[in-house]
């Protein structure tokens, strides 16, 4: 073989086969990247978590939080849309993590209840200032008194001028006219109006009916039917109600108490919630005296 050949094939490349393993060490070394960053992401900080967890029940005003693990986010068969049910047996830690969220709503709900209750609290004060004004401007200032309670507000016929006679139940004409006076703005509120009746504590039989409750359902008939006939009061709006002796206004003992505690009352029936009505005494404040009337 000539020397130039042997010189031609000695400086020939050589070619590698085993170029292959490169590739499969770079795709090695990627998996194992890719788990140390899979295990890096899945070790949380437990305490955050729960912290933020906490905070988002809170704000959204749920008892459960969407991090508790108690549901699966996709079902294991069946409809994916279809909901899971939780866990029955919630453990302790759960049930304690579910108490902010309750706490919070609890005091949303109390803070609604409030801000409704001091609306209707004042919408009320309104009224009995402007019944006030025409029963002063009428001159029978004096023969109606008027207080808000968890019903609404309360107008009592207490004048000796006004209740009716021993007895009877027929109105008396200076009753028929502080009716006047009232049924003209009792007619344009939207609330319901009750009309209660009630006898004083006189233990005498009624001359004319079986019991007291009778009679005092007879007072109460009376006036409503006023307000109905010549006030134009609507009679959807209207209720009778009898109380007999049962809830006397001032203490029976005390003087004057069985002129007064034989009356009639018109109660204009607030609208509010149970439990924003529940709040009125609290909102008209607690150093009131509970048997104080506006006069």
């Amino acid at each position: 073989m000539p020397a130039r050949r042997r010189r031609a094939e000695a400086e020939e490349p050589h070619t590698s086969h085993e170029r292959w393993l490169i590739t499969y060490a770079d795709m090695i070394t990627l998996l194992m990247v890719l788990f140390i960053v899979l295990f890096a992401i899945s070790q949380v900080d437990q305490k955050r978590f729960d912290m933020l967890k906490e905070g988002m029940a809170a704000a959204f005003g749920e008892t459960a939080s969407p991090f508790q693990g108690t549901q699966q986010v996709m079902p294991d068969s069946g409809d994916p849309m279809t909901p899971v049910l939780p866990e029955t047996g919630a453990r302790p830690q759960q049930v304690q993590l579910a108490q902010p969220a309750t706490s919070a709503t609890s005091a949303v709900q109390h803070s609604s209840a409030l801000a409704e209750a001091q609306r209707e609290v004042q919408n009320l004060n309104q009224l009995r200032h402007q019944l006030a004004r025409r029963l002063a401007q009428s001159g029978y200032r004096d023969d109606v008194t008027m207080r808000i309670d968890e019903t609404g507000l309360r107008i009592s016929l207490v004048s000796r001028h006004i209740v009716f006679d021993a007895n009877l139940a027929v109105l008396t004409p200076r009753g028929a006219q502080v009716l006047d006076v009232l049924a003209p703005v009792l007619r344009r509120l939207p609330n319901q109006i009750e009309i209660d009746g009630h006898t004083n504590q006189v233990k005498v039989k009624p001359k004319f009916y079986p019991t007291d409750w009778e009679l005092s359902a007879a007072r109460a008939i009376t006036v409503l039917r006023y307000l109905n006939e010549h006030g134009h009061v609507p009679g959807a709006r209207l209720d009778a109600v009898a109380y007999g002796h049962e809830r006397p206004l001032l203490d029976p003992s005390k003087p004057k108490a069985m002129a007064l505690n034989k009356r009639v009352d018109i109660v204009v029936l607030s609208s509010a919630s149970e439990d924003a009505r529940k709040l009125f005494r609290a909102v008209m404040g607690s150093n009131r005296p509970e048997g104080r009337h506006t006069r």
